[in-house]
């Protein structure tokens, strides 16, 4: 156990440093593809093609001044932006990056239980909303923090229930023999199209990102639940919607596009060459930068629904949906006994 330390450590610390690398670059994509949409230039001005920029505004958040508001709940109003931090770098623990690298496995805890592990340390980052909408004592965060809540009660049952498909189809709640399944036969997003879609627009829905930012729409809430925040506890916000976001793709890669494999040797079996170890953790991070992209596209394309319309289409929509996707799902694996 003493010799396996160092390399969990190493595993650890790399995993928790590629993913706030990813936050910190994934904010000047959206900035850089938004301006890309708009037809304006985006930020290029600090460093080499703007490459310092999240640097910047690191420095920026860090010197500007941390403001508590007289009368907010001073213990939650400082706890709620850490929980929403904290659940995306202990889900990052059970995702599966890549296969083999040197004899390692590129998974920090290969638990057999791995999608309720992601469930359930996901469904936490709600508390920190609701927290950071309640303890301020204000009217607009407060009602971006029960717009959060119900928002997730809403999405998170059709989360659930379009990986319940995956599950059914592949035997196991292990993320990495998901991966394994999809590698030797193929994506499930070929044989689960409806789950696929399902969990793509409940993601959005779990990630508060547009078509459904209604916990923070500007226009109606001023900013929402973290409007009274300032300075870090604002920047770990910010962080934590990114963070979710690559989490999100980090899933939809795993459960969905195959993980770390291509359906083409030698790369849909687990590496036994370094180099092909490598290119495993190459293939897994350009499906997580490729959805990525996709959740800003949509963002700079899609209007927002109204707070009804989200409500309807997560009980009246996406429910019937993922049920009947559970029902055929299981019809399908009955007939063919």
């Amino acid at each position: 156990m003493a010799e396996d330390l160092p390399i969990l450590l190493l595993k650890i610390g790399g995993a928790v440093l590629g993913l706030l690398t990813i936050v910190a670059y994934t904010v000047l994509l959206e900035r850089r593809v938004a301006a890309w949409i708009q037809d304006r230039v985006g930020p290029n001005r600090v460093g080499p093609l703007g490459l310092m920029q999240p640097l910047a505004d690191f420095i920026k958040l860090v010197t500007k001044e941390d403001i508590l508001p007289a009368y907010a709940n001073r213990v939650y109003y400082i706890l709620a932006p850490a929980l929403v931090m904290i659940p995306s770098l202990l889900v990052i623990a059970v995702i599966p990056w890549g296969s083999y690298l040197g004899g390692v496995k590129g998974v920090i805890a290969d638990i057999d239980t791995g999608v309720l592990f992601v469930f359930a340390i996901t469904s936490l980052a709600v508390y920190g909303i609701v927290l950071a909408g309640w303890s301020s004592n204000s009217k607009y965060p407060f009602l971006g923090g029960i717009r959060s809540s119900a928002q997730m009660i809403s999405y998170e049952v059709c989360l659930g229930l379009s990986v319940v498909s995956i599950i059914m189809q592949t035997g196991t709640l292990n993320l990495s023999q998901i991966v394994e399944y999809q590698a030797e036969h193929t994506w499930l997003m070929v044989c689960q199209p409806l789950a696929f879609f399902i969990f793509v627009v409940s993601a959005f829905a779990e990630t508060n990102r547009l078509p459904f930012d209604f916990p923070e729409a500007e226009q109606e809430l001023a900013g929402g639940y973290n409007i009274e925040y300032s300075s870090m506890k604002f920047a770990l916000f910010f962080m934590g919607e990114y963070a979710n976001m690559t989490i999100a793709s980090a899933l939809a890669a795993t459960l969905f596009l195959g993980g770390w494999s291509l359906p083409f040797e030698p790369f849909n079996a687990p590496a036994t060459a370094l180099w092909v170890g490598i290119a495993h953790i190459g293939i897994f991070l350009a499906k997580v930068v490729a959805f990525l992209f996709f959740f800003i596209w949509v963002r700079w394309t899609l209007p927002r629904f109204r707070y009804d319309q989200l409500m309807r289409i997560g009980w009246n929509v996406m429910l019937p949906l993922a049920l009947v996707n559970v029902f055929v799902t299981g019809a399908i694996l009955l007939w063919r006994g």
